[in-house]
């Protein structure tokens, strides 16, 4: 590939668009892309007509409307460019129609009670915001994806609805400070991707990987993370290679793949792009996924993409690092040189503050899942209290507007390493902390919270529509204001003082701080089915629907949903664990005992040997496999029982306080059972194998 001539050479971008496209309609899209305007049908057909054109030269035969369902991947239903002539030949064709509007069937994605399974009509729109792209010989239209009714049913018409909750609420502030010129404010993301890969031969023998994306089973293995050297290592020539290809890949479609190295975890890597438009990189992030998956496989590798794939390591993230800026290049959470002294950037801070502490229940139900549930709290993941870190430089700061101090800047410090030959730097304001779930880095948030196979479009739905609400209520207090400095002081003094509780700038694994959490009155949502509940509360309804972002009943399905996909969830990860204890794992237990007792009875009869360790190790085995047993039974037994349940809510707590104890319990006997089972006999390859696959 050359490069960087052929970045985006896979995308009907910008530039392609200025060469292909008459001015007038150039100007049209340029618009709707911009302003939100919609677009005449008569512009759209000549759009589609050189789309489809591109499309073919580079080539395309089919197009799809790409979405993306509350399946939580994305979806197409792919139609060729083919259309019959009159003469009998076939003709290429791709109206406006067919750009603007699809329809695929909308009974069989999730609806949570939105469409009944007769109702099978459902529309895909056009997302004019985001190019369109060619992958896999198909040209890929970025869509919206509703019911007949017009309830949303994906990822992307919340998200891009908060988008323009957001922006309507952040230009009433902004031009408060002078700034009229400003037409649209913009939330940018850029998600860092972390993942693991194996070795695809030893993946194919582990059925619990196959079917749930983690090791049910598996010892800890005598070396895992304990020594630091995967990190920032030497990438192996195997994973360089995927790693180039997959560069490449992502490079022609535009996306802006940037950092790549070594995870703390044996097996772990991260990718990391430079940030864009939020809903275009909720979009990249999907594609990264998916081409992740499918050039591991080419170099015989699985990337496994689960929260946590392997007991007693890292677990994988999806840091989100959210940030707001203008159309004319201001980043509304740059400090500038003296931010005690830039009003503006204070008062988005405290808007941030105020919406973090305000809807944390939100943010936390909006990375919840099953797999994300086994990674909070843990191996360098955020605990599960939401809080903010902001570093000792702006905390000191708040803390001096809230006692009308004057505050009293640092002197720049300069890093000394104490090499001569070593350049010297000015330090840092304040460190990282790899701890927090929020935290203030600089000229943006990083949300570290949510899971590494997750959809980012929620978090930032929440954020969106969380701060839109904030600085609608500071624009409604500073519109109006006789004096408007003394009543942004006062807003922002007030604001620091009620939300305070929320910054924590210390270690947040400590024991101490779930007391000092609890102290505080932060929520501390342990598991989905203790957070899932709080999407229902009249604040959080009435936040959705002031903004525009979800009706009641759109929020009603995707309780349903959410409560729905965790239960499944969990059902097939019981149910894989059933019949791997039980097929597998106890028959080898058996087996090597039977040969052991063999040996025993042969050295007995043979000549009256000793056979201390033997019998002392069918002891063990002996016991084991008995409890073994008995646990499969009562996890079986549990399973049935959930079949009881007809509220999904009620079943998710089931599942978290009945199924999973037991299911830990069959995996703790079976773990055990491994470190003492000779390897010969054991059936799957070891935690270990797994995580040192890669050579």
């Amino acid at each position: 590939m050359k490069f960087p001539e052929n970045f985006g050479c896979m995308v009907f971008n910008d530039r392609v668009m200025k060469e292909r496209l008459p001015a007038d309609v150039y100007a049209a899209l340029q618009k709707t892309m911009a302003n939100g305007r919609s677009l005449d049908i008569s512009v759209a057909s000549v759009v589609a007509n050189e789309m489809k054109d591109w499309a073919i030269e580079n080539g395309a035969t089919h197009f799809t409307h790409w979405f993306q369902p509350l399946t939580g991947i994305t979806a197409e239903k792919h139609d060729s460019f083919l259309s019959p002539s009159k003469d009998g030949r076939a003709i290429m064709e791709f109206s406006g129609k067919e750009l603007i509007k699809g329809e695929p069937d909308a009974s069989s994605f999730p609806s949570g009670g939105l469409r009944a399974t007769f109702e099978a009509r459902g529309y895909t729109a056009w997302d004019a915001t985001s190019y369109a792209f060619i992958k896999n010989n198909t040209l890929c239209v970025p869509t919206a994806f509703c019911s007949y009714g017009g309830e949303a049913l994906d990822k992307k018409t919340p998200l891009l609805r908060s988008m323009e909750a957001i922006s309507r609420q952040a230009l009433r502030v902004v031009r408060l400070f002078g700034h009229d010129s400003v037409n649209i404010v913009r939330t940018t993301v850029g998600p860092e991707q972390e993942y693991f890969l194996v070795d695809k031969a030893m993946y194919d023998r582990r059925r619990d990987l196959r079917y749930t994306g983690r090791t049910l089973f598996g010892a800890k293995p005598p070396k895992g993370q304990e020594m630091d050297d995967h990190y920032f290592g030497t990438i192996k020539p195997r994973v360089a290679a995927f790693m180039r290809e997959l560069d490449e890949e992502l490079w022609k479609l535009g996306i802006y793949a940037k950092t790549e190295h070594n995870e703390a975890a044996p097996a772990q890597h991260e990718l990391a792009p430079v940030y864009t438009t939020t809903n275009i990189a909720i979009d990249h992030n999907q594609l990264t996924m998916e081409l992740m998956k499918q050039i591991a496989a080419r170099h015989d590798m699985v990337c496994i993409l689960h929260e946590k794939p392997f007991e007693g390591v890292n677990g994988s993230g999806k840091h989100n690092n959210w940030s707001l800026s203008t159309d004319t290049g201001i980043n509304l959470f740059e400090p500038g040189e003296t931010p005690y002294e830039n009003a503006q950037f204070l008062l988005f801070l405290c808007a941030v503050l105020k919406a973090v502490d305000d809807y944390q229940d939100l943010l936390r139900i909006s990375v919840a899942s099953a797999g994300n549930d086994h990674r909070l709290g843990g191996h360098e993941a955020p605990p599960a209290i939401v809080s903010i870190f902001l570093g000792e430089e702006l905390t000191d700061i708040l803390e001096s507007i809230e006692n009308d101090q004057p505050y009293d800047p640092k002197e720049t410090v300069t890093m000394k390493v104490g090499v001569h030959t070593l350049p010297r730097f000015p330090k840092d304001s304040t460190d990282r902390n790899r701890t927090s779930p929020f935290a203030f880095t600089g000229n943006k948030f990083e949300f570290r919270m949510p899971g590494s196979s997750a959809s980012v479009a929620s978090p930032n739905v929440v954020l969106n529509t969380a701060v839109a609400e904030v600085l609608s209520q500071f624009a409604d207090a500073l519109e109006d204001a006789v004096n408007f400095n003394d009543a942004l002081h006062t807003l922002i003094q007030k604001t620091i003082k009620d939300h305070k509780r929320i910054i924590f700038n210390g270690n947040g694994y400590d024991d101490a701080w779930v007391k000092e959490a609890k102290k505080r009155g932060l929520l501390n949502l342990a598991a989905t089915p203790d957070a899932l509940p709080y999407m229902l509360l009249e604040k959080n309804v009435k936040l959705f629907e002031k903004h525009r972002v979800f009706t009641e009943k759109e929020l009603c399905a995707r309780f349903e949903i959410y409560n729905e996909i965790y239960c499944k969830t969990l059902n097939i990860e019981a149910q894989t664990m059933v019949k791997m204890a039980r097929r597998d794992i106890l028959p080898a237990v058996l087996a090597y005992s039977r040969a052991l007792s063999e040996t025993v009875n042969a050295k007995k009869a043979a000549c009256s040997l000793p056979c201390k360790a033997e019998e002392k190790l069918l002891a063990k085995l002996a016991d084991g496999s008995d409890r073994l047993y008995e646990a499969i039974e009562t996890l079986d037994e549990d399973i049935a029982r959930a079949a009881n349940f007809t509220e999904k809510s009620m079943l998710a707590f089931y599942f978290k306080e009945t199924v999973i104890p037991a299911m830990n319990t069959v995996r703790e006997i079976a773990d055990a059972m491994e470190t003492l089972t000779a390897k010969d006999y054991w059936p799957y390859p070891t935690s270990g194998d797994l995580l040192f696959s890669i050579n």
